[in-house]
Parts: structure tokens; C-alpha cells; sequence
């Protein structure tokens, strides 16, 4: 007689032989990856060099050239415009080359801030 698997006891059995859960559904299916799904790190990597609109969780925002980051998405950034809201209005600030956490980031937008 057969009987069945708990879940927990398949993806152990899974994990035994080297397999992820969707690799075991997906048993016989080509491998190739998909080209149109980018990991951030990928969208990221392609940045360096360019500009890069960042903004964080308080009331700033910065635009700047991305030179590095890392898995923790802080990054190196040049020619930097900082700008701040307040209820006066924004002021901005223009630095050389700035270290940002990467724990202020709220959105990254590729390309730099729009005109």
C-alpha cells in the first residue's frame, strides 16, 4: 500500500535530493530562465553609471550618479542634488559623493528625477 506524504515529510524528501519546491512541480519543463524577470540586484547593477532618483522614508529625496551599492542596497552615489520638503517648501542641497544607507531607501527610480 501507498501512503501519502505529510508536507513537511515531501519537502524534506525534496531538499534530500537537491530539489526547491518549484523545481519538483515543474520536473520535465525547460530550464532556461526567463528573460523578462530581473532579480533588483540586476536592475541595479545595470544603474552604475547612470542617474538615480532615490527616494527615502523621511521627507527627502536625492538624485544622483549610482558608482555601487550592495546586497544591503547601500549605496555610492556622485554628483548629488538632495532635496528636502518642509511645510516652507524644498530646499536642496548639492553634495559631491555621499555613502547612503541603504536602510533610509523607500523606491529607487532608474533614469533620475523627471523635469
Amino acid at each position: 500500500t501507498h501512503l501519502a506524504l505529510s508536507p513537511h515529510r515531501r519537502e524534506t524528501e525534496r531538499q534530500r535530493r537537491g530539489e526547491t519546491m518549484f523545481a519538483a512541480a515543474k520536473k520535465g519543463a525547460p530550464s532556461a530562465p526567463n528573460p523578462s524577470h530581473l532579480l533588483p540586484s540586476e536592475v541595479m547593477d545595470k544603474c552604475i553609471g547612470s542617474k538615480l532618483w532615490v527616494i527615502l522614508r523621511n521627507e527627502r529625496e536625492l538624485v544622483g550618479t549610482l558608482k555601487g551599492f550592495d546586497l544591503y542596497v547601500n549605496m555610492v552615489l556622485e554628483d548629488v542634488t538632495e532635496y528636502e520638503f518642509t511645510p516652507e517648501g524644498c530646499n536642496t542641497t548639492t553634495l559631491d559623493t555621499i555613502l547612503l544607507n541603504g536602510n533610509n531607501v523607500a523606491m529607487l527610480v532608474p533614469g533620475g528625477k523627471p523635469e
